[in-house]
């Protein structure tokens, strides 16, 4: 059986012990919307009414969409996303904890770094499934080698590792096995020595947090691990701006999430500066450039209780699309652009938007809580019968039978 948002809500309400209207008071929504919503009249609600639902009832977003939160393709060979956990929660590097630690011989250092230049590609490709069953063994090779040969090199990838594996269990909706994953990076990035690495762990957690909707918490260690890393504007390296760029954008969207838009505009704008300084960079598992940047103008706009959906076509008229050198941020930025073109009331635009991105990456969209919650919102106020859309739904996970 499924079951719709409203039966969650309504699930979750009565398992916090609040009435309708003690939630619409702790959300700051009309008790109407969620009387509908509980009742069926209603299938869906704006993105941020759904976030600040979520947020009253102390849950992820996730957990009420119901986003799915594992990987299409099931493997036979040890991988899969529980392998990721254990893979991540690794019991053998518990002290005191008695294990068979039998393990075969580890992969030499250079097989296994470009194993891990391998799994970030897969990632930026959003072939989720395909990593998934290779990430658990090379988290667990790279543990190996790292005891075999201690460089600081090593160290370096294995937190790198450890980030992919914070990005895959966060967009696979377990944010609490990303939590465990950054702070393995960053203990990793400490003894690889490498203050740039340990920047990208906390922009990864920043991310982490944002997902789990500590947005306080998310925008203030960005901002001072950027703070602390903020390059020289005239002997600052490529991969300085690239890291100290990532921060500021990673604060930038928590700002938003709680309506302080000035704030995150004037991130991104330093973010800018910083990706005019360095030019593009790929450098810790990431990409940093202008592009980059201009994306999250479009994120940002949507943010918070203060959507402003013109706003943010506005700035995507700033975007060119073919200079987005990762697939999945290019997947990101679009699904931002049809929710605001859905807004705007664009509703036969959004929905080709939508479609364009299900083609490319038909795996990733499926764990986009986004994707979902826009379709849901277009579903619920379409009128005919058997479009493009009714598909869509359908492969989404989204009851068609509204």
């Amino acid at each position: 059986m499924t079951t719709s948002i409203g039966d969650r809500i309504r699930s979750l309400r009565e398992f916090r012990d609040l009435t309708q209207e003690q939630l619409a008071d702790r959300a700051g929504v009309h008790v109407d919307t969620i009387r509908k919503l509980e009742q069926g009249q209603r299938q869906s609600a704006r993105i941020n009414t759904l976030r600040a639902l979520a947020r009253a009832l102390d849950v992820q977003l996730e957990r009420l969409v119901g986003q799915p939160t594992v990987t299409q393709q099931l493997t036979d060979d040890g991988g899969g996303l529980i392998a990721l956990r254990d893979a991540i929660q690794d019991i053998a590097a518990i002290p005191g904890v008695p294990t068979n630690d039998d393990l075969e011989d580890p992969p030499t250092e250079q097989t296994w770094v470009d194993s891990v230049k391998s799994a970030t590609s897969r990632y930026w490709r959003g072939e989720y499934s395909e990593l998934s069953s290779t990430l658990p063994l090379l988290l667990r090779d790279g543990r190996a080698v790292a005891r075999e040969t201690p460089t600081e090199r090593v160290w370096q990838q294995l937190a790198l590792a450890y980030q992919l594996a914070a990005c895959l269990a966060t967009q696979a909706g377990h944010a609490d096995w990303a939590y465990t994953a950054v702070e393995k990076q960053l203990a990793a990035a400490a003894r690889a020595s490498d203050p740039l690495m340990e920047g990208m762990g906390v922009s990864t957690l920043s991310w982490v947090l944002l997902r789990q909707g500590r947005w306080e918490q998310a925008q203030d260690i960005a901002v001072r691990k950027a703070e602390a890393l903020e390059p020289s504007f005239l002997r600052g390296t490529p991969s300085q701006f690239a890291v100290y760029g990532n921060l500021l954008v990673a604060a930038a969207t928590p700002a938003a999430r709680r309506d302080d838009h000035e704030r995150a505009i004037d991130l991104l704008s330093s973010a800018e500066a910083a990706a005019v300084r360095s030019g593009p960079v790929r450098a810790y598992g990431t990409a940093f450039s202008v592009v980059d940047v201009r994306t999250q103008k479009v994120n940002i706009s949507l943010a918070g209780e203060d959507s402003r959906p013109e706003k943010a076509l506005e700035f995507a008229g700033e975007v060119d699309v073919e200079r987005i050198s990762r697939p999945v941020h290019s997947a990101a930025y679009r699904v931002d652009v049809a929710q605001a073109q859905y807004q705007t009331g664009d509703s036969e635009a959004a929905l080709t938007t939508l479609l364009e991105v299900e083609e490319e990456q038909p795996e990733w969209i499926k764990l986009q809580a986004l994707a979902t919650a826009t379709v849901r919102e277009m579903l619920e106020a379409e009128r005919r019968r058997n479009t493009p859309l009714r598909s869509l739904a359908a492969r989404l996970g989204v009851d068609p039978a509204l």
